[in-house]
Parts: structure tokens; C-alpha cells; sequence
């Protein structure tokens, strides 16, 4: 039987050029079932012996290998013994730092390229693309790179090639280095998946350890450990991170557990009732319900600029939940929805290249006389990761996978100036556009949808009687990152019927838009 700890034994080193896909890998090799941590690219050599790795991965970067200054990879990572695999940037690298070559590319290689496999090592395997036929030995993969391997360095083997792109794939399976010029992270590589499991297992010898079970395991005995007989507060908002949060402090610690919930007046439709009778009707945790909508929106009142809409509700937020605290005696501990990439963004490298956070609206500037010990029980997670969690503790699943929703809520959907009638209108239209997504099946092929409330009014035509009343705008965008989205392509009459709906339900409603921009140049909120 595997004991906790031994979880995170088998782990896998991923050092980080800058790529946009970086976390994808690392994403990808706890979806294998092997931890992974990521770091950037100039981790010290006494931190990469003391993490000891079973494998380490280079990723991509947007940088030139010829560029003075551009980043290597520390010398240690080729002496410590382990496996290694480059990928894009990864592999120049690799290739430069090994004797090998590495010229710039005249022409910028992105998008689908077909590999012939001309070496089955233990990286590819018996990776075959449905795509080509169970006989064929070529592969489907995402190419994004500008420079080239132009001479690999000694003891190394060509294993895969494209007309353009002769060293897609090669290794020196004695050292155990692999290189890959195409990126199996990203979903549009077929096999890709297939390929880094084959180097976490087949190469590295990790073992399948890191699953729901036993982080959710390891995660109580290490809250117990942490909090003991003390009591912990938890700013519950209802949203993904802090109900499995929730969730997993009540598994650990039961009545030690007291969640505050702000009733800010910008939720969604029931959204507050729900999150009652979620957390403290089904679930028997203690949950405080803090009904402030009244002092949200007289903070709000007359403020039409969107960073101060955000920042008043930010800060209503924090004397609330901290009058509502003061409250509470014998608490030492705050716990937070910290996830992995909220980790990540703010880690510094030590060449002055920071990463910005986003200002996050969990918890923090709490007043001084609030000192709690932090306690952050998924910080090491993924989203995705943090929703399987979710599953596994037996959350329903239209809450953990329901589309993201801001920090200010409602207060950043109604523009301009925010008010309860607005707010009570919005909360009717965006209803019936969820009902209508979900009917049609439409909701789990967007990645975000929500109704907008427009400070202006419109002529409408109800019966013999003229209306003249608001507009209501509709958003609905397709993306994999956020970075990037298009809106989505909804059927024609889906949209009628919801533009339809809304007006003959909500009175004060007589005309209904559909956004079709996309970001860029657009954002997905309209604040």
C-alpha cells in the first residue's frame, strides 16, 4: 500500500524558457499521474539536487538561442544522471550546450506538421496517428518554433524528420536525452499525451501515484498536522477554489471549520440560497451568511468608473468578512484558494524577469489585528486538478465546472452606474441564458457566457403598446486559455430564442444584442 507521503516521490523537474505552454506540461505530466513542479529556467543547482528529480523537462521560449544573453539550461542538468527531454526551445538549447547546432530559421514553422518516425526509441514507442493508418509511421503534430537543429551533438540519433524540419525528433538513449522540435503538451499534437507518459514511465520509471485519492489522503493528514485542535476561517464565495477548499477543511477538521460567506447583492439568480444549502444544509459545515448587499450598493452609488466599481467592492468586501471575524474567537488560521498558476505568476526569476500577478480577489489586506496563519491546501494544484478534487469529495459537478464568474460579480456585467433594479433585471436575463445553454447543450462548448446589463434605454413594440425600456447584450466566447478567445458561433435560432425569451419575461427589457467580438482586440468582460 502506498503511504501519503511517498506521493510526491516520483517527480518530474520542469524548467521553464518562457513558453506560453509551460504549465500545460506540467499539466500534462500530473495527468499522467506523475507530481511535477515548475521552475524557471535559471534554478540554482542546489535547488534541482534538493527537489531530485527522476526526470527534468526543458520547455519551449519565445527566444533565439543566438540571442546574447538568451537563456541555457544550468550546466548540472546534464550531469545529475537523469533523463532529460527537451522540447522546442528545450531541444536548441540541449543541442547548443551538448556541441550540437542550431541555425536561425528563415522561415517561422507554426501550426500542423506530419513527422515521419524513422526510429522507434523508447520516447516514441509505438505511438501510431489513427489519422494516418495502424501501419503508418508518421505523426500529427503542433509545430511553433523559428530557429533549427542543424547538427546534432555526438552520440545522439535522428528518430523523426518533416521535409522542412530534419531533426523533429532525436535521442541518445544511452544519456538518456530526448529532444522533441514540435510540443506535445498541446492538444493539437495527437499522441502527444501518449509521449510524455512514455517518458515519465517507460524512460524515468515514475510510477502512477498522483491521483485524486491520494492527494485528497495526503492533503488531510497534512491539514491535521498543520491546524490540530485550532480553528480555521474560510472566505467562502461559492466559486470552485474555495468549495473544494471548504470541502477539504470539513473532511480534515470538521466543527473546527467556520466559512463566511459575503452576500455582496451581486450574484447570480439563487446563487446565494444555493451556496446555503450546499455547504451548511448538506454538507453540515459551519457557514456564516454575511447579507451586506444594502452596504454594496450605497458604497457603489453614483460610481460609473470601472477600477473603482472593483475597488469598492474589494474593499467592502475585506470589512465585512473582517467584522465578521472579530466576531469569531479562538480562529488562528485563515485558509485561501491559492492555486498552482497564482504560484507561478508571482514567482520572480533571478534575472529581474518577474512575472505580474493579477490582483486576485481572494482574502488578503485583512486589518492588523487579524493575524492569521495562512493555511492553502491546493496551492500546488491546477485547476483542472482542483476540480477533480472537487469530484472526488462529492461536489455536484455543475458547480466545479461551471463557467468562471469575477470577483465583483454583477458589478463589473451592469455598466455604469450599479443598482439593485439593475441588478435584479440582469440576474432574470442571465438565468434564461444558462437555461437555454444548457438545454442546448451549448454550455459546456462555450468557455465563458453572460449577460450584460446596458445603461440605456430602447424603443420596443409589446401587444398595441410601445415599451421603451433596456438593452441586455449577450457574451459567449470559445478559448482554451483566456489569453486568446473568438466569440462563440451560436446557432441562429438558439439566439433567437433566448432574445425572445427575455423580452416576453422581463418587462423592463426591449431589445437584446449579441457580442461578436473577439479578444483581441476585445475583452471577455465588458469591465
Amino acid at each position: 500500500m502506498t503511504t501519503n507521503t511517498q506521493i510526491t516521490e516520483d517527480r518530474i523537474l520542469i524548467l521553464d524558457f518562457g513558453s506560453q505552454y509551460s504549465q500545460l506540461i506540467a499539466r500534462r505530466v500530473r495527468e499522467a499521474g506523475v507530481y511535477s513542479e515548475m521552475y524557471a529556467f535559471d534554478m540554482s543547482e542546489e535547488d534541482i539536487r534538493a527537489f531530485n528529480p527522476n526526470g527534468i523537462i526543458l520547455s519551449g521560449g519565445p527566444e533565439s538561442v543566438h540571442e546574447e544573453g538568451s537563456p541555457r539550461a544550468p550546466e548540472c542538468v546534464f550531469t545529475l544522471g537523469v533523463p532529460v527531454l527537451g522540447i522546442c526551445y528545450g531541444l536548441q538549447t540541449m543541442s547548443e550546450q551538448l556541441g550540437g547546432k542550431v541555425e536561425p530559421g528563415t522561415v517561422h514553422e507554426f501550426g500542423y506538421a506530419a513527422v515521419d518516425v524513422l526510429i522507434r526509441d523508447q520516447l516514441l514507442g509505438d505511438l501510431n496517428d489513427a489519422d494516418f493508418g495502424s501501419d503508418s509511421h508518421k505523426l500529427n503534430v503542433w509545430m511553433s518554433h523559428g530557429d533549427k537543429v542543424s547538427a546534432i551533438p555526438a552520440g545522439f540519433q535522428v528518430t523523426a524528420s518533416t521535409p522542412s524540419c530534419p531533426f523533429a525528433a532525436v535521442s541518445d538513449e544511452q544519456r538518456r536525452f530526448y529532444g522533441v522540435q514540435f510540443h506535445p503538451e498541446v492538444t493539437h499534437t495527437a499522441k502527444g499525451a501518449e509521449l510524455l507518459s512514455n517518458f515519465v514511465h517507460g524512460i524515468c520509471g515514475c510510477r502512477n501515484l498522483w491521483n485524486s485519492e491520494n492527494i485528497i489522503d495526503l492533503r488531510v493528514e497534512q491539514l491535521r498536522e498543520q491546524i490540530g485542535d485550532q480553528k480555521v476561517l474560510l472566505g467562502l464565495s461559492g466559486g470552485v477554489d474555495s468549495s473544494v477548499v471548504a470541502a477539504l477543511l470539513h473532511k480534515a477538521i470538521g466543527d473546527q471549520l467556520t466559512c463566511v460567506f459575503v452576500d455582496n447583492g451581486l450574484l447570480r439568480l439563487n446563487e446565494g440560497q444555493q451556496v446555503m444549502d450546499m455547504f451548511a444544509k448538506n454538507m453540515g459545515i459551519r457557514v456564516i451568511r454575511a447579507d451586506a448587499e444594502n452596504r454594496f450598493l450605497s458604497a457603489l452609488a453614483g460610481e460609473v468608473d470601472p477600477e473603482k466599481k472593483r475597488k469598492i467592492i474589494g474593499r467592502e468586501f475585506i470589512e465585512v468578512f473582517a467584522e465578521e471575524a472579530r466576531k469569531l474567537d479562538g480562529v488562528n488560521f485563515l485558509a485561501q484558494g491559492t492555486i498552482y498558476p497564482d504560484v507561478i505568476e508571482s514567482a520572480a526569476t533571478k534575472n529581474g524577469k518577474a512575472h505580474v500577478i493579477k490582483s486576485h480577489h481572494n482574502v488578503g489586506g485583512l486589518p492588523e489585528d487579524l493575524a492569521f496563519e495562512l493555511v492553502e491546501p491546493i496551492r500546488d494544484l491546477f485547476k483542472d486538478e482542483v476540480r477533480r478534487l472537487g469530484t472526488t469529495l462529492g461536489l455536484p459537478h455543475e458547480m466545479l465546472y461551471r463557467h468562471p464568474f469575477p470577483g465583483p460579480g454583477l458589478g463589473v456585467r451592469i455598466l455604469g452606474e450599479v443598482k439593485k433594479e439593475y441588478a435584479d433585471i440582469l440576474r432574470l436575463a442571465d438565468d434564461i441564458f444558462m437555461q437555454e445553454l444548457r438545454a442546448s447543450g451549448w454550455y459546456d462548448k462555450t468557455a465563458q457566457a453572460f449577460a450584460v446589463f446596458q445603461p440605456v434605454k430602447s424603443v420596443g413594440v409589446v401587444g398595441d403598446g410601445r415599451r421603451y425600456a433596456w438593452v441586455i447584450a449577450l457574451r459567449a466566447v470559445e478559448t482554451v486559455d483566456f489569453m486568446t478567445a473568438r466569440f462563440a458561433h451560436l446557432p441562429y435560432e438558439l439566439v433567437d430564442k433566448i432574445s425572445t425569451r427575455i423580452m416576453n419575461e422581463i418587462k423592463d427589457v426591449s431589445r437584446v444584442v449579441y457580442d461578436v467580438s473577439s479578444k483581441p482586440p476585445a475583452t471577455i468582460e465588458w469591465e
